[in-house]
């Protein structure tokens, strides 16, 4: 199992601030370098095209994922940059694929395309697009992206491409949720499975529900944790919302407890953080990463 980091790397969820959620940006370069420097396996973008702070406080990244993703990849090495998630109904399948394939293309290969079909509504009508039939959108998009991006890698003389060509034929598509559809689909036309976090006995289900759909090719199952890491390496676990709090070995627990469910990588969120933000990422990294991930080891 590899272990991953969710920007932006801020703790706006502890504290108080005139406009909760929203977080500061000021050091989201140096943060984003420091989370692929320190050896998390993958960095995750989140897309939230709209935000009515009355209805979901969360602002997200506030940036738009895909044009950050092109800066990312300019600003970090090694670590793969994955998207958890953009809101496939609300983008244009074709433009997304040049997106998508120009980022990869930036990045040396490093983009990992979890798309969503979405999960609030108010958004539907300003894009133009019919809340009602996102499931059927995703579908379409799904397969128009990948017939774009398989036409694009063929032989030179061949017509009306969309062009770059990803870096290995294709960039690989996680299904960030459902998106509507059922686990049969899901297992055939994506390559992986992130799903919300869940007590380790749910999760053993959930992967053995996508094994059994997937037989013969152990496609990944992700999932993301929330983290307020006490500095107490010691100090009990205490359930958080999609998280926990808790000391660094308890961080480690829960996560060896993922690892035997069968999930391959985690995606660890720190803004629920009452600690300063910098401090825990290196904490994490010399003393909870090595443990998971081959590379980081001495």
């Amino acid at each position: 199992m590899t272990l991953g980091i969710e920007l932006p790397l801020d703790n706006d969820f502890a504290h108080r601030r005139e406009t909760p959620g929203v977080p500061d940006l000021a050091e989201h370069r140096s943060r984003a370098a420091l989370a692929a420097a320190l050896g998390f396996r993958t960095i995750w973008l989140r897309d939230v095209p709209l935000w009515p702070p009355r209805t979901f406080g969360d602002a997200g990244l506030v940036f738009d994922p895909i044009a950050y993703l092109g800066y990312l990849a300019a600003a970090t090495e090694n670590a793969l940059l994955g998207t958890a998630a953009i809101a496939l109904p609300l983008r244009n399948p074709i433009l997304l694929a040049k997106e998508a394939a120009t980022i990869d293309a930036l990045s040396g290969g490093r983009l990992l395309l979890g798309v969503a079909s979405g999960d609030r509504p108010i958004e539907y009508p300003l894009f133009g697009v019919d809340f009602d039939t996102r499931a059927e959108a995703y579908r379409r998009a799904v397969q128009a992206m990948r017939g774009i991006w398989e036409h694009a890698a063929m032989a030179p003389d061949s017509q009306d491409k969309v062009l770059p060509a990803p870096v290995d034929g294709t960039i690989p598509l996680i299904a960030v949720g459902r998106g509507g559809q059922s686990t049969e689909w899901a297992a055939e036309h994506m390559d992986a499975y992130m799903t919300y976090p869940r007590p380790c006995d749910a999760m053993r289900g959930v992967v053995f529900e996508w094994d059994c759909a997937t037989p013969g090719t152990r496609k990944p199952v992700i999932t993301t944790t929330l983290v307020d890491l006490a500095e107490n390496p010691d100090a009990p676990a205490e359930p958080i919302r999609f998280g926990l709090r808790g000391g660094r070995n308890r961080l480690s627990d829960h996560l060896r407890g993922l690892r035997d469910t069968g999930v391959a990588h985690v995606a660890l969120n720190l803004r629920p953080s009452r600690r300063p933000i910098d401090d825990v990422p290196h904490e994490i990294a010399e003393h909870v990463l090595p443990e998971f991930d081959e590379r980081s080891r001495g």
